[in-house]
């Protein structure tokens, strides 16, 4: 497969910055050929695949909030034709997503709607959005959890951070298919917590009390008017670079950029794992699984089929 970012260094990147004048961080993403290559292993619709798109960029986006060397996971369940989507990144960058749906309901829902873009009540119905920190079998798994409340995932997210972690949140984000590929782009800014390690007052706070902080309201204030002017447009075009981008909106502020990370899709599934998983069940058992004179185990994730014949369940068995 020709990778499409080669030679776009701005895309499948998160570049991390901070605008010097209010203390607020920030992240800038942006997906290209990653994306592509996750999506396009599926024959999603292309409604379903724009929120795939978006699930995958706010993984990308809250993942690097966070420190954890391992997996982060970020995922919905609910009882709309869309019953599950997932997507992770690991502290090196490798993405993978997938989404399992309904394809009948979907189909009815989208042509009820026209085809166009849907609330996440429509297409994911009632549930939650989770989200995972793996570190190892040696470390405590972290997680969190919230209603799907709001139109979009970046509304659920922002939910999640109001109400369960009392930060000041922004997010933008936006996927589309462009000139034949998917790409994907989003805009995060977070209140950086006080020296002392406490989190900045919530939004509530800040509008509850204008009197305190009102500096600090006033640079939130600003930053999320900024935001708001970045356009679909900007975060998916190949030609603008991200400095550029984050120059254009945020030059008043004092925009200060780190070191830039690099994204791309890989899928952890291998032929060795699916011999552990089968050495753990009953040779029996794993027979009634053949057909046509094989067993076919099949990633949910990157789509391949790893096949195993009589002759080497004789050998997995024997060894």
């Amino acid at each position: 497969m020709h990778d499409l970012t080669a030679d776009r260094p701005d895309f499948d990147a998160v570049q991390t910055f901070t605008l010097e004048a209010s203390g607020i961080r920030g992240d800038l993403v942006r997906l290209g050929g990653a994306l592509d290559e996750i999506v396009t292993r599926h024959d999603y619709p292309p409604a379903l695949a724009v929120l795939l798109g978006e699930m995958l960029t706010l993984t990308v986006m809250q993942s690097s909030l966070m420190k954890y060397d391992g997996i982060f996971t970020l995922q919905t369940k609910g009882d709309g034709p869309v019953k599950m989507m997932v997507a992770d990144a690991t502290s090196q960058g490798h993405l993978r997503g997938y989404a399992g749906f309904d394809a009948k309901r979907l189909e009815a829902l989208l042509a009820r709607g026209g085809g166009e873009t849907l609330a996440v009540a429509d297409i994911l119905g009632q549930g939650y959005l989770a989200f995972t920190v793996d570190q190892g079998e040696h470390t405590e798994r972290y997680q969190g959890i919230v209603e799907l409340t709001g139109q979009t995932l970046a509304d659920c997210l922002q939910h999640y951070f109001k109400q369960s972690e009392q930060i000041l949140c922004g997010l933008v984000v936006a996927a589309a298919r462009v000139e034949g590929a998917w790409r994907a782009g989003g805009l995060i800014l977070q209140r950086v917590p006080d020296q002392g390690g406490a989190a900045r007052k919530s939004h509530q706070d800040l509008s509850t009390a204008p009197g305190e902080d009102s500096g600090e309201a006033e640079d939130w204030r600003r930053a999320m008017i900024l935001q708001a002017s970045c356009t679909p447009g900007e975060l998916l075009d190949w030609n603008l670079p991200m400095d550029d981008l984050l120059f254009r909106l945020f030059h008043e502020e004092g925009v200060r950029v780190f070191t830039r990370r690099t994204l791309s899709a890989r899928c952890r599934c291998s032929r060795a794992r699916l011999e552990d998983t089968l050495r753990s069940l009953p040779r029996a058992e794993v027979e009634d699984y053949k057909k046509d004179g094989e067993v076919v185990m099949s990633c949910q994730f990157c789509n391949q089929d790893y096949r195993f014949d009589s002759d080497a369940l004789a050998r997995l068995y024997a060894s």
